[in-house]
């Protein structure tokens, strides 16, 4: 499979771009909108597969992460600076016309490219386990929370109070809270890309998200769109696991407020339903895209 790689300059630094294959016939390219803010291309890389079937995918590390890491500039992390990245490179590499899949923080960002600055060319929308506000995700990771030992409930509750999130009862709960809902452990056995070394963009998701998952603290505290949701135009799929960060009741809050949208529901799959269930998640997305194509 052929794979481009390549820099686009933007605000001074540089973006980093991965193409893998290319279009064929009628078939538009892939854009994938990773998560964090700050968590790299990487994991997409199991949907490279997607190419096989004749179609570009194309992923990117957002700026503040991976190869494009800047850090020591929080006032980059906000929205608008990874909206006007992603217009940028759809100009860059002149994709006119493309399918955008946002996974977690990705999905946020398409929803606000999507609302806010009402793009065309834009085939069909991919929300993974995503969400329409920052207060409905605080709200079900505090529900989700409730359902751990009391001495995890107590440690984050703790690190809530006094702010001190470098507590290690408080690190040992979260990160027990994580394997529950976001993946599970990496080892040898998990797929190269995820085992691989990545440089996180720490500062982009502390001060564009938050000290976790649960306390959105940082630019994007606000974040609101339950109310905008409703104007998207484009085919939207939805698609959560039964054990996500983003819960049913959160999947299903988009799903009822987007008009043409349609909603999968991965049994026992975490946050990376796209890892957890590579074949069902390939198929459903390639179906998808056929048919907006």
């Amino acid at each position: 499979m052929k794979v481009i790689e390549g820099y686009m300059p933007y605000l001074g630094y540089k973006t980093y771009y991965r193409i893998v294959g290319e279009c064929k016939g009628n078939k538009k390219p892939l854009v994938l909108l990773h998560g964090g803010p700050g968590s790299t291309h990487n994991y997409f890389e199991v949907l490279d597969r997607l190419a096989e079937e004749g179609r570009a995918i194309i992923s990117y590390d957002q700026i503040g992460c991976g190869n494009s890491y800047v850090d020591g500039h929080p006032e980059l992390w906000c929205s608008e600076t990874w909206d006007n990245e992603l217009i940028e490179l759809r100009k860059h590499l002149g994709l006119d016309e493309v399918h955008l899949l946002g996974q977690s923080w990705g999905g946020m960002l398409a929803i606000e490219y999507l609302c806010d600055y009402k793009p065309e060319g834009v085939k069909s929308v991919i929300l993974s386990s995503t969400l329409p506000a920052a207060e409905l995700w605080a709200h079900e990771q505090h529900r989700m929370i409730k359902f751990m030992s009391q001495e995890d409930q107590d440690a984050i509750a703790k690190a809530e109070e006094t702010g001190n999130f470098d507590d290690p009862a408080y690190l040992a709960a979260n990160e027990r809270f994580m394997l529950l809902h976001c993946a599970g452990e990496v080892t040898e056995d998990s797929p190269e890309c995820l085992r691989r070394p990545k440089k996180s963009g720490t500062e982009a998701y502390v001060a564009g998200w938050g000290p976790n998952e649960y306390n959105p603290t940082g630019s994007l505290g606000g974040w609101e769109y339950r109310d905008k949701i409703g104007d998207i135009k484009e085919p939207a799929l939805i698609i959560n696991g039964t054990n996500d960060l983003c819960t049913p009741f959160v999947a299903k809050t988009m799903y009822d407020l987007i008009p043409n949208s349609k909603w999968e529901l991965f049994d026992g799959c975490r946050h990376m339903c796209f890892v957890e269930e590579n074949d069902k998640y390939c198929k459903l997305v390639n179906e998808w895209m056929e048919k907006y194509d």
